[in-house]
C-alpha cells in the first residue's frame, strides 16, 4: 500500500511540477523580438520661435532633433539656425549628424559631424561630447568641434525647467562657446566667445507634445570675437523678446 502511496505521489509531481520547469526553461531559452531592444524615433523642435531685438530687428529661430535608434545606440540629426527676417539671409545655420552610446546611467557620449552653411564660406567640424542629466536635474550637453583646419571650440548648453503646475512651466537656458583657435573667416576671436541665456514661460497645451511660450533672450559676445564683431559694424549685446512653441511628436 505504501508503493502505491509513493507511486501516487511521484505521478502527481511530474504532472504539477515539469510542466512548470519546461516552461520556464522555454522563457529562459527565448530569443524572440520581445528581448530586443526597443526601437524608438521621433522629432523635437526644442524652440520655434519669432525673436524681435530692442535694435528692431526680427529673426525666425528653430532648434530641432530628429532621432531614431535604441538606448544602446541612436542616430541624432541636429538642426539650429538664425534667419533674418529683413535681410532675408541667415545669420547662423548648423546641422550636426551624430551617434549616441550610453556611457554611464545618466549621460551618453556623441561623435558625429557639424556642418555650418550660413551666408558665406561653409564650415565642416568633427563633433565629439556628452549629453545627460546632471544632479539637481540640469540637463547638460557638452561639446568639442575641430574643424578640418584645425581650429577647436567648445561649446555647452544647459538647460533647467521649474514646474509651477502640471502645465506652467519656467524654463531656464545657458548657451556659451569658447574658441581654442582665432577664425577670423567666421568672426570668432580666441577665449570665450559668446553666451546666450533665455526664460521662457512655457504652457503645456496637449500633454507635452505642443507648448506654447513666451519669454526674453540676451545674447552677448566677449573679448577678442566682440572686437571682430565691432570691426564688421555688428553687434555685441542684444536683447530679444521672443514667442514661439515646443513641439515634438
Amino acid at each position: 500500500m505504501s508503493g502505491v502511496r509513493f507511486s501516487g505521489a511521484v505521478s502527481l509531481f511530474a504532472f504539477l511540477v515539469l510542466p512548470a520547469m519546461a516552461a520556464a526553461q522555454a522563457m529562459i531559452a527565448d530569443t524572440s523580438g520581445r528581448k530586443q531592444p526597443l526601437t524608438t524615433w521621433g522629432i523635437q523642435f526644442e524652440e520655434l520661435e519669432y525673436r524681435y531685438s530692442d535694435d528692431d530687428e526680427g529673426l525666425g529661430v528653430w532648434n530641432a532633433d530628429a532621432f531614431y535608434g535604441t538606448d544602446d545606440f541612436k542616430v541624432r540629426l541636429l538642426s539650429a539656425g538664425e534667419y533674418e527676417i529683413e535681410e532675408q539671409a541667415y545669420e547662423t545655420l548648423e546641422h550636426q549628424l551624430v551617434g549616441q552610446i550610453p556611457v554611464s546611467r545618466f549621460f551618453d557620449a556623441k561623435a558625429g559631424v557639424r556642418f555650418d552653411t550660413p551666408e558665406g564660406p561653409d564650415h565642416t567640424y568633427a563633433v565629439f561630447g556628452v549629453t545627460g542629466l546632471a544632479p539637481q536635474w540640469f540637463e547638460i550637453d557638452a561639446s568639442l568641434y575641430v574643424s578640418k583646419e584645425g581650429d577647436t571650440s567648445a561649446a555647452l548648453e544647459a538647460e533647467y525647467e521649474l514646474l509651477f503646475t502640471n502645465h506652467w512651466i519656467l524654463t531656464a537656458t545657458l548657451d556659451a562657446t569658447v574658441a581654442f583657435s582665432e577664425d577670423e573667416e567666421i568672426g570668432i576671436g580666441k577665449g570665450l566667445a559668446s553666451t546666450e541665456t533665455g526664460l521662457r514661460l512655457s504652457y503645456d497645451l496637449i500633454d507635452r507634445a505642443v507648448s506654447p511660450y513666451f519669454g526674453v533672450v540676451h545674447e552677448r559676445k566677449y573679448g577678442d570675437t566682440a572686437d571682430l564683431a565691432e570691426t564688421a559694424a555688428g553687434s555685441t549685446e542684444d536683447w530679444f523678446a521672443v514667442i514661439g512653441a515646443r513641439i515634438a511628436f
